[in-house]
């Protein structure tokens, strides 16, 4: 097998894990089931590779954007040592929010936030990197597409208690669970309730879009929030005052118009001179950047690399 075989980009998300295999001019792309950041990450990403190499794709450099990734030298490292016999030569990893950024603004300077199942948003100045969120679904993620449906649920439930307004969403719920006050028993037992619950997330955008004020009200705090994490994020890095400060919205969340809509509006009442974007970009496409980020880019850093022969880690995402 020729040490030049291509290239392999992992974007490993909660909601599905995208890869794209690039060789010789051809491109193939497949997805995986999400990644359980409640489970151990190596023995997942491991996995990706062993099934990416099974089916016969041959590489020699790999590209991974993971979702709850704290450190990666380890990981880098023992990636590389599975793949290493099969002629990969190098492992470049990062946690999602780097990949994310990447595949919207490049090696540049701005605030990206990406809000799927979970959300993290990442902010980069000439110098400083700074994360704002990503902190999962127990304590943090707020904006995400978990925070919705987990507000989705809350609203129907105080519906029912009457300590909230009547909701549509209550027949959305009830369409589920029967008996209403039996639901949070089986989404407390269920190893798969982060997607269950973020699934309701597409409920409150067409109830929204259908006139319902709760759902309505649910996306315009969305909104709010994220933009909050990227204003929180420029002013870290000191692009707050920029000329034209860069801000994209990128994944599924966005979807939701009434969210999209609320986060341009609360951005640009902190920051007039945004150039706000929803949706122009995808991770995928900053995991296959992460082996081209400049040896001088803020983001150098924050990629965990593995090469045979060499390695090198990074700091941790803690500015």
């Amino acid at each position: 097998m020729s040490a030049t075989a291509g290239r392999l980009a992992i974007d490993a998300g909660q909601t599905g894990i995208k890869v794209r295999h690039v060789a010789g001019g051809a491109i193939g792309e497949w997805a995986e089931p999400g990644i359980r950041t409640d489970l151990p990450l190596l023995p997942q990403l491991t996995g990706v590779l062993e099934r990416a190499l099974d089916a016969g794709r041959r590489f020699d450099t790999v590209g991974l954007g993971v979702s709850g990734l704290v450190s990666g030298d380890a990981e880098a490292a023992h990636l590389l040592a599975v793949a290493s016999r099969h002629g990969v030569r190098a492992v470049h990893l990062a946690h999602d929010s780097i990949t994310a950024f990447l595949g919207a603004l490049g090696d540049e300077r701005g605030a990206v936030v990406a809000s799927g199942t979970g959300v993290v948003t990442l902010a980069v100045g000439r110098t400083e990197v700074a994360r704002v969120d990503g902190w999962g679904y127990l304590v943090g993620d707020a904006g995400s597409g978990f925070w919705i449906g987990r507000a989705a649920l809350d609203a129907v439930m105080r519906a029912h208690d009457g300590r909230g307004a009547p909701t549509t969403l209550t027949d959305v719920v009830r369409a589920e669970f029967a008996d209403l006050e039996r639901a949070y028993i089986e989404l407390q037992g269920d190893p798969e309730r982060v997607g269950r619950i973020a699934a309701y997330a597409r409920a409150v955008s067409a109830a929204a879009d259908a006139g319902d004020a709760v759902a309505r009200e649910i996306l315009a705090r969305g909104g709010r929030e994220l933009a909050s994490s990227i204003v929180a994020g420029l002013r870290r890095v000191g692009e707050a005052d920029g000329a034209l400060p860069r801000v994209r919205g990128i994944g599924g969340a966005f979807g939701a118009a009434g969210l999209a809509r609320a986060f341009a509006d609360a951005v640009l009442e902190a920051l007039p001179a945004a150039e706000v974007r929803i949706g122009e970009a995808h991770p995928l496409d900053g995991a296959a950047a992460l082996p081209d980020v400049a040896p001088g880019s803020a983001l150098a850093a924050h990629v965990s690399t593995a090469r045979v022969g060499s390695a090198r880690v990074p700091a941790a995402l803690t500015t």
